[in-house]
Order: C-alpha cells, then structure tokens, then sequence
C-alpha cells in the first residue's frame, strides 16, 4: 500500500472537480466520499442535491479564523493511498478506516478535536484520495512535519493488520518518483515512458564508464538531450540540466531536469566523485587496460571483472561493496545499450530496476571499483555485439557471472537491511535470468551436441575428471542435460594443454555451487573463461574419433530449453 502526498495547492474546488470527475482517460467510476473529518460531509457523488461547492466551502471554513493576510497561500493537502495490484479489493469500510488512520498519523486530524477539516473520495477499487484545508479548527496550523514518512509507517501496519502486500520500507534514497501530471502528459504523446525517466536512463547510460566531465556531457550531446550547465561567475561549472528536445511545456520551451532531480547520484558533485577516483596511471597501475579489439573481448574483460566484485561483495569493506555495487550498474546500462536485439529488453529491464540497488545511505568509496568501470568503459567503446558467433556465447558468459554479482549485491543488502535495494537487486536478477536463456541456448546447444558425439571412452574419463573434483556434487551434475556440454568443455580445456581436473577444482571451488539450477551451465562458463577458450564452441576442434565421417551423420538435436532444466543458475 502507497501513500503518496502530493504537492500543496491553493485551489479545493480544482481538486475537488479532479476527484470527482471522469479522469483524464474516463478512469473515475462512481466517485464518492467513503469518510470525511466528522463523518457527516455532503457527498456531491451520490447525494444529486449537493454541489462540490458546497463540499469546498465545508472544508475551507476554517481558513475565515485568519485575517486574509495570515491566510496560507497554499492551504490544500493532498494525499493519494493506492492499494498493490495483487491486494484484494477493499471496502468502502476499510478504506474510510484507512483514512482515518492516515490522517492521524500524519497530524492532519491527530485526534485531539481540533484537528484539519478532511474528506476521502474513492474513484477506483484500488486506491483513495484524501484532501484537507491546512487550518485547524482553532485557527492553527497542522504539525504535518514528514508527513510522507508518518503515512509510509502507519501502511505498513495497515498491510500486515489486513493482509496485504508487504511494501519493502524505504530510506528516503530512491530516485524521484514520476508525477501523476508528467505520467499523464508521456500517455497524451504517446511516450513509452515519462520525459523524466527517459532523462535518468540516458544520463545514467552516458556517465557508464566515462573517466571525465567532458566525456559525460559529450555522451549527452550524443545521445540528443539539450544541456544547460550552470556556471558561477569564476567560470567553475556548478551543475548541469537536461532536457529532451520534444518535451515542452505550455509556453512551447523545453522541460529542463536538474542531475540531481532525476536521481541522487546524478548530481555534477556526485557523478565527480566518479572521475576523481578514475584516473589510473598507465605505467603503474595494473588495472588499467587499453580498449579492446572487439564486442567479445569486452564482455569476457566484463565476466573477469564481474567474478572479482563477487569476491569483494562477499569479503570487503562497507565502502568498497557500495562502490562496486554503483559500478555494477553502470555495467548493466552499458551491456544492455551494446547487445544485441533479443537480450536487449531484458537487460535494459535489468539494468533499470539494478538502479534502485546502487543507492544506500552506505557511503561508496569510488576507486576500487575501477575494474568494473573500465569494463563499462570496453564495453561501450568496443560497439555493438552481434547475437551469434563469439558475441553471442559471450554476452551469455557475461551475463552468467553477472547474475551472480546481482544475486551477490542482494545479500549483501539483505544483510544491511536495505529492503527495497534488496528486492530491486532480486528483480534484476529475474531479468537476467531471463536474457541468459536467449543469449545461452544456441552455443549451449552447439556445445551439447559435441558432447553427444564423444566417445564413451572419453566421457568416462570426463566424469572421473568430475568426480575427483567435486565428488559431492558430481552425480548431480552427471544427471543434468548439460553434463554433455560441460564434458565438451573439459575435453577442450585438455586439448588446450590444461589439466581438466585442477582446473575444474578451482572452478567447482567458488560461489554458490550448490544452489545453481544449473551446475553444469557454471561450470562451462567458468572453464571456458579461465582456461581463455572460445565461447562459441563451433571453433573448436571436434575430439571424435573420425570426426569428418561422423560429421556426416545425422546428430540428435539438443533438447529444448525447456527440457534442459532452465539452463540458468
């Protein structure tokens, strides 16, 4: 359950016409006062003898206690309370109740008999909208001081009283959320998505990976956002605001967002803090690696890179975890901006809810996080991958390891008791979940077949390599359809001059082995990254006996993905 207090108006008989109107799409059905501060307030909804004037004049009464000139010039308090999409519907009854509760828990009618003149209108099933005159009935002005978060604790007993939805508590870090008028305004122009959240997504994409101010602002240019800085009379460049070039208000002039409105760590100090703590030395410091040669070559600098912040998530400091999980984000943005078409949704879904994770009131400290940033960076100077070939079986090698950084940050937030960084780390995860199934399944599939065709001789030499390695988890993996595809690998690891079974020990030695859907998916991923093997296994030479001859052969197809078990963690 939302509660939601809207910006203060001096109009009640506006807000009046909107909660009891059609709606801006004929949405409102039936509006009508489901509770009011005396229980007696005229219902202009269902009682046709009386006028939303007259409701108005009802609740505005006390403002004539005060001389005109001590009168508050916005006087009107507006709260919305919205119920979860999966709760089931209320009653006039329990949302009159829930009414009451708010107000008072938010000083607006505390109880005391002189509270605000208030009045609940309900135009939907799913949610009320509460409006009051900012006057007391003694003249005073309401104790309504944090009324947002006053009401955002009263629903969460409300929810658990009434079992509803459980609304992970906030921490006053998430970014602005949308306004009703600028969601309403992207449906009347037909955006996929309000100017707002499009700027955020943009400007988070422009400062992934990027070492400098000039650098983020050509991004923006780039990307095709106006830009205003705001520069001090020294010159110094204070801030900056954004806007898109189409989105313009009344007086036809565009719509400016500052940084640090669109979210926190937008802000031009902030987004510094980045820069500041990015400037390796090329002769020094070993993390600094020059821009690599393609789409491929980036996303396995990504899967090393992904595997180390595991490692630090896991075991560093506070600061340090922060700072990686901030950069996990911007590697998000920039895979999801370079991959190809049928990873791309999902990933861009990923890298959009990760963004509620990257923010805590735990301070990140940047510079350890150089590895990932430089990653972000290969990325998006590498260029587009291809969704086939080594681009495609590496973006899943990628993914792979990033569905364990992602799963990583939840814990680690889990463990903080950051609830809503938490599940939005959770979410993202889902998300790719999802895109490593599309990006995975055909060089899976190759992989597959190729352990189909070894001999058996060398499948059983495959699985002593598996049963010395990991001899607790070894009969599971052989029982997985992906023991195939896994035997492959390590018959290429061998055929690359490893040991297939100490390679598999340090492999199967690391995180969350035994909780994987898929162990066998992992591993391959793992081997074929530390053992620098191609992820596209069609390069790869066949280790069949009479390979030309049995190539020839008619080669049973690799199971669907859905008969593999969700070839997933």
């Amino acid at each position: 359950m939302i509660p939601r207090i809207h910006r203060q108006g001096s109009k009640t008989l506006g807000l009046l016409n909107y909660l009891y109107g059609k709606g801006t799409h004929e949405e409102h059905i039936d509006p009508h006062l489901v509770a009011s501060f005396d229980g007696m307030a005229p219902d202009p909804g269902r009682d046709p003898s009386v006028t939303k004037e007259d409701l108005q004049h009802l609740l505005d009464q006390p403002l004539a206690l005060l001389e005109p000139d001590q009168r508050p010039d916005e006087h009107v308090w507006h709260c919305s309370v919205r119920a979860a999409p999966d709760d089931p519907i209320l009653s006039d009854e329990q949302w009159g109740d829930i009414a009451r509760r708010v107000v008072a828990a938010t000083g607006i009618d505390p109880g005391d008999g002189a509270g605000c003149r208030w009045a609940a209108v309900r135009h939907a099933d799913d949610h009320i909208h509460i409006i009051a005159t900012l006057v007391r009935e003694d003249g005073r002005r309401p104790d309504h001081h944090r009324s947002g978060k006053r009401a955002q604790a009263e629903c969460r007993l409300i929810e658990r009283e009434l079992g509803l939805h459980q609304v992970a508590p906030g921490d006053g870090t998430a970014a602005k959320r949308t306004t009703s008028a600028e969601r309403h305004k992207a449906e009347r122009e037909g955006r996929q998505q309000p100017a707002r959240d499009e700027l955020r997504e943009t400007v988070r994409r422009a400062v992934a990976g990027a070492t400098s101010e000039e650098e983020f602002f050509d991004r923006l240019a780039a990307s095709g956002l106006l830009i205003r800085k705001r520069v001090a009379p020294s010159g110094d460049l204070l801030g900056y605001k954004v806007a898109l070039p189409d989105n313009r208000n009344g007086d036809k002039e565009p719509v400016f967002y500052a940084g640090s409105t669109l979210s926190p760590d937008l802000s031009l100090p902030r987004i510094r803090k980045r820069f500041t703590a990015d400037t390796p030395n090329r002769d020094t410091d070993a993390s600094f690696a020059e821009a690599p040669n393609g789409p491929a070559t980036a996303r396995r600098r990504t899967a090393t890179a992904a595997w180390q912040a595991v490692l630090v998530i896991d075991n560093g400091e506070d600061g340090q975890v922060a700072a990686h999980i901030a950069a996990a984000g911007e590697i998000l943005d920039a895979l999801a901006k370079t991959s190809a078409a049928h990873t791309r949704t999902e990933l861009h879904q990923a890298a959009a809810v990760f963004e509620r994770a990257t923010r805590s009131h735990v301070k990140a400290e940047h510079g350890h996080d150089r590895a990932l940033r430089q990653a972000a960076r290969d990325l998006v100077y590498s260029g587009p991958a291809l969704g086939r070939g080594e681009d495609g079986a590496t973006t899943a090698m990628a993914i792979d390891m990033l569905f364990f950084l992602v799963t990583a940050a939840a814990h680690w937030h889990a463990k903080k008791e950051h609830a809503q960084q938490a599940a939005a780390a959770r979410q993202a995860a889902e998300h790719l979940r999802t895109a490593y199934r599309a990006a995975a399944d055909v060089p899976l599939s190759v992989l597959y077949q190729r352990g189909r065709r070894l001999s058996q001789p060398l499948r059983h030499k495959q699985a002593a390599h598996l049963r010395a390695a990991v001899p607790e988890l070894a009969e599971q993996i052989l029982a997985e359809p992906g023991w195939h595809a896994l035997a492959a690998t390590l018959a290429d690891t061998e055929s690359a001059g490893h040991d297939p079974a100490t390679l598999l020990t340090e492999a199967a030695g690391r995180r969350e082995l035994g909780t994987a859907d898929s162990i066998s998916d992992v591993l391959v991923w793992r081997l074929r990254r530390m053992a620098d093997l191609p992820a596209d296994a069609t390069t790869m030479p066949d280790h069949t006996p009479y390979a030309a001859k049995r190539s020839r052969r008619a080669v049973p197809p690799a199971p669907s993905r859905d008969n593999r078990s969700s070839q997933t963690r």
